[in-house]
């Protein structure tokens, strides 16, 4: 029998140089991680569409950086991605102004929720995800990924390339704020 070494495997690639770790193709990325990125969009955005835009565009920066993807945590790293474009988004409409809504209403019916969405919209309460959305952006990403995402400090540090003090001191004054806007 052949040996099947050199060859992809099932569900990823040989990186060459390294036959012992497999990068993953964008299409397992995209199945295997593409509710994650969803929850960590929905909760920097709070927004379900402005969410489905954002996974979008990180679909295609993961596409685009798949060959740069080191094998190790992948939620980190989608994470960075997410909050990347994410950021270059907010700095995006702060330039141009916003564009008005049609006086009708009832113009557009919303499509059905699937089902990882409707979990999404689920596991926090309205009031908590509008406390969220309105935290300063650095405390809000530090917080979903620490208390919605369950990242590490670590991880958090890595995602977003601050010390972990920082990660620590940012989560604890979103923590604060929460609270307060909460109580």
């Amino acid at each position: 029998m052949a040996s099947d070494r050199g060859r992809p495997r099932r569900g990823g690639r040989r990186r060459r140089g390294r036959s012992d770790e497999l990068v993953p193709t964008w299409e397992d990325v995209a199945r295997e991680h593409g509710s994650f990125i969803y929850t960590v969009a929905y909760r920097l955005t709070g927004s379900r569409d402005d969410a489905q835009d954002l996974v979008q565009e990180v679909l295609l920066r993961v596409r685009r950086g798949l060959e740069t993807y080191k094998p190790g945590s992948m939620h980190g790293w989608l994470a960075r991605i997410t909050t990347n474009a994410f950021l270059d988004d907010v700095r995006r409409r702060k330039r141009r102004p916003a564009d008005a809504l049609p006086e009708d209403p009832d113009w557009v019916l919303p499509p059905a929720m699937a089902a990882d969405e409707a979990l999404a919209h689920r596991s926090l309460p309205d009031e908590v995800q509008k406390a969220i959305t309105d935290l300063p952006e650095d405390y809000r990403v530090a917080v979903v990924y620490s208390d919605v995402v369950g990242l590490s400090y670590q991880e958090i540090s890595d995602a977003l390339g601050i010390p972990i003090g920082t990660v620590r001191s940012r989560i604890h004054r979103g923590r604060d704020r929460l609270r307060g806007a909460l109580s």
